[in-house]
């Protein structure tokens, strides 16, 4: 399906649509835009489009459905258009996790090896981190760019990291502050929606999704986490773009640093050829699929070639070197830490007994994280960049007792028993070895409709 013209705009009986998804029945690509159009622009009430907002989350939207509802959330803004620039544009979205550091990692190795990647991020809320807080502990760095900066910064790096700003979807914003406060966040077709209609805003040819599923993830469970990843998929074809997603492990923390500067660290040293294991090995497939779908290599064992040579050239960190600096930011920080965000305090959690890393919670661990000030229980909360924790035993791994599992950073002293209580809570120690999960649990691959 190639996304049409637009509905012309009627006005419709909103107590009938409402009535027509209750009983389970496929709303026209004209009424879902007219519902879009008129909420959006405030002809339709909150009450009103809660009600249907819960009638698609207890009756589903088909696939046709989810994709109008897609473009007409998309149509509600600004699409940024990168046509002049000739390179295929390809982007990557995760559906959030602890310790997820892999945009700053993947979007210049990708650049590095050829395709361009206008990368739109967010904030984090909750237990989960978001790419703009980790970039903004970088001394001087800011993501709010005009389209002519952020055009301008792409063309000369290869990747641009922006905000989202009122222009993109709007529509997606009015919505999204409904689904929170009437318990309609949950539903496949709505979250679909949310994140495609940003994402395809981007003016992107490809998209490589990273759907985490696990105790640290949205999805926990693996078959929600196999619904939203195809559902993804499938709206991302029907707009004629091509997408790949891979459902990744969330049981455990991405790597070892959780905390915004932290994270920059440790991304930073994975561009350097030092990362930890794990996120070595999901970043390494994530820019293989990337370049891919960019059309940089025709295989993914060529791609996957090309990411190691971007990393062991030094030319994926020269380009995350360089659009710091062209966004504002302190480039030196990327050498000498101490220029990055310092916790004043540092406390070690330690092994009780001997034995084997068995479990680290990965939700819990995010939220002592948050209780730190490394993120955010409400969206206005303000983020401390320097505080978080570092592991230094990750599942499977042997441990001694008295032996530090864990580094605490911190400001605030008050703060630390609820974080010291909780990671210790996350922390479970087998007698014997355990068997890890694979990281990668299973890919989900499609090409555009016809």
């Amino acid at each position: 399906m190639v996304p049409q013209s637009a509905p012309s705009h009627r006005i419709m009986d909103t107590p009938e649509l409402i009535r027509k998804k209750r009983d389970g029945l496929e709303l026209t690509r004209a009424e879902v835009f007219n519902f879009v159009e008129r909420f959006t622009s405030g002809e339709i009430p909150d009450y009103q489009a809660s009600a249907l907002l819960m009638a698609i989350f207890i009756r589903g939207m088909d696939r046709r459905e989810t994709a109008d509802l897609t473009e007409a959330m998309l149509r509600s803004g600004r699409v940024l258009d990168f046509s002049a620039l000739p390179q295929s544009k390809v982007d990557k979205h995760s559906t959030g996790g602890v310790g997820d550091k892999t945009s700053l990692i993947i979007a210049p190795a990708a650049a590095a090896a050829g395709v361009l990647v206008p990368m739109i991020s967010g904030r984090g809320l909750g237990h989960t981190g978001g790419t703009l807080d980790k970039l903004e502990s970088i001394p001087g760095f800011s993501p709010r760019l005009s389209f002519q900066d952020f055009h301008r910064v792409l063309a000369k790096c290869g990747l641009a990291f922006g905000a989202a700003t009122e222009e993109f979807a709007p529509a997606d914003r009015k919505i999204y502050a409904l689904r929170d406060v009437t318990a309609t966040v949950e539903s496949i077709p709505l979250i679909t929606a949310s994140i495609m209609s940003k994402k395809l805003a981007e003016g992107i040819d490809g998209l490589v999704l990273d759907v985490k599923t696990g105790t640290g993830a949205f999805m926990q469970k693996a078959e929600n986490a196999r619904a939203l990843a195809a559902s993804l998929v499938s709206t991302g074809a029907a707009h004629g773009k091509r997408v790949h997603a891979l459902i990744t492990d969330m049981t455990q923390p991405l790597g070892n640093a959780v905390g915004n500067a932290l994270e920059v660290i440790e991304s930073v040293e994975t561009l350097k050829g030092r990362g930890p294991r794990d996120l070595v090995e999901l970043c390494r497939e994530l820019t293989a699929h990337m370049l891919l779908l960019g059309k940089a290599a025709d295989s993914l064992d060529s791609a996957r070639a090309k990411y190691d040579s971007a990393i062991t050239s030094g030319r994926a960190f020269e380009k995350f070197a360089s659009v710091v600096a062209e966004q504002g930011g302190n480039p030196r920080s990327l050498e000498d830490y101490s220029l990055l965000p310092q916790a004043k305090h540092e406390d070690a959690v330690v092994s009780s007994r001997d034995g084997f890393i068995s479990g680290l919670e990965a939700r819990a661990l995010g939220m002592a994280s948050m209780i730190l000030g490394a993120g955010r229980e409400r969206s206005d909360a303000i983020i401390d960049p320097a505080v978080g924790l570092v592991l230094e035993k990750k599942i499977g791994d042997k441990v001694q007792a008295g032996e530090r599992v864990c580094i605490v950073y911190s400001n605030d002293r008050s703060r630390i028993p609820q974080a010291l209580d909780m990671i210790r809570q996350a922390i479970t120690i087998a007698p014997k070895p355990v068997t890890l999960l694979p990281l990668i649990l299973e890919r989900v691959l499609n090409a555009p409709a016809s």
